[in-house]
């Protein structure tokens, strides 16, 4: 079996949606705007004014061509909008929904040349967070027998994040910071300039107030142990081989006075995922979420 695959048994029994409160369109409309305005450029769609009589009709409709999870739709409706209000966008599922190929996503009527503006600017919005969706549940699926969770990292495109951070949610995964301000994520580097972790936990419990939580980058058992000592409370596990991090995990849970929660992340993909979840961390971060997976494939058809 594929790693990213669903199994035959997952196959046979469509996948339960995921229901994820949509962004707001004041967060989307910006990134809209942006994504036509380098489209359009100085000229506009010159294709479409050139071939499409200006009062000619249409309608479009929104189909995925293989299953998985659907991101997107307030992104899509938004293209059509902002290129011309009187487009009627008709969502016929959610962000979330697990559809199958062929299924009708939505439809879409108007005015022809402003159809055919905006039908890349919403397809490339869709496609990539499909992608990211589709590929965090079949990760989230890989991993259901185990108490762990998937959470994705701050590798996303620049810009994007926000928009990629709810593509993961809403394939059933969990979000890691959404940035620096929200979090204090001790890594190598902090704590080679701030002498050692004992310093750099102390220095950050100083700053940090109830509501941030801390979190320090481990890459031994030794300095697991000194971040025990030093009365850390969760940690990143970075990578680390299945057999040190099983270790890790015991240390963490087992030893007196320590609770902390585990996290393991360092090119972790669909492959070795299940592996990693075997050990019994908390969480499991993975970059390949939002940098490395594949668009789904959605196509617009003219509906005569």
């Amino acid at each position: 079996m594929s790693a990213t695959s669903l199994t035959s048994d997952q196959q046979r029994v469509r996948p339960v949606d995921i229901i994820e409160p949509p962004l707001n369109d004041v967060l989307l409309i910006p990134l809209i705007n942006n994504a036509l305005n380098e489209d359009l450029g100085r000229r506009g769609d010159v294709t479409s004014q050139a071939t499409i009589p200006a009062v000619k009709q249409a309608s479009l409709t929104l189909t995925v061509r293989d299953d998985g999870v659907v991101c997107g739709l307030d992104l899509a409706r938004l293209a059509f909008e902002q290129v011309d209000s009187s487009i009627e966008f008709t969502a016929h599922t959610h962000d979330g929904a697990w559809v199958t190929k062929g299924e009708i996503l939505a439809t879409i009527s108007g005015n022809a040349r402003n159809l055919l503006t905006a039908e890349r600017t919403a397809l490339n919005f869709m496609t990539h967070l499909s992608g990211i969706a589709t590929a965090t549940r079949k990760v989230v699926d890989l991993v259901a027998d185990y108490p762990t969770q998937i959470t994705c990292t701050r590798k996303t495109i620049p810009g994007l994040r926000s928009i990629q951070k709810y593509a993961v949610r809403c394939g059933g995964g969990r979000n890691h910071r959404l940035g620096l301000d929200d979090a204090i994520l001790i890594k190598d580097n902090h704590i080679a300039i701030a002498g050692n972790i004992t310093k750099a936990i102390a220095q950050a419990k100083q700053l940090a107030g109830h509501l941030i939580p801390i979190e320090i980058e481990v890459d031994t058992l030794q300095q697991l142990q000194q971040a025990i000592d030093a009365g850390a409370e969760l940690v990143l596990l970075d990578n680390m081989d299945p057999e040190t991090l099983r270790e890790a995990v015991a240390m963490c849970k087992y030893q007196q006075n320590a609770n902390i929660k585990t996290e393991a992340s360092g090119g972790i993909t669909p492959d070795d995922v299940v592996t990693v979840a075997k050990t019994g961390v908390d969480f499991i971060a993975m970059g390949y979420l939002t940098h490395s997976t594949t668009a789904l494939d959605i196509g617009m058809d003219f509906s005569a």
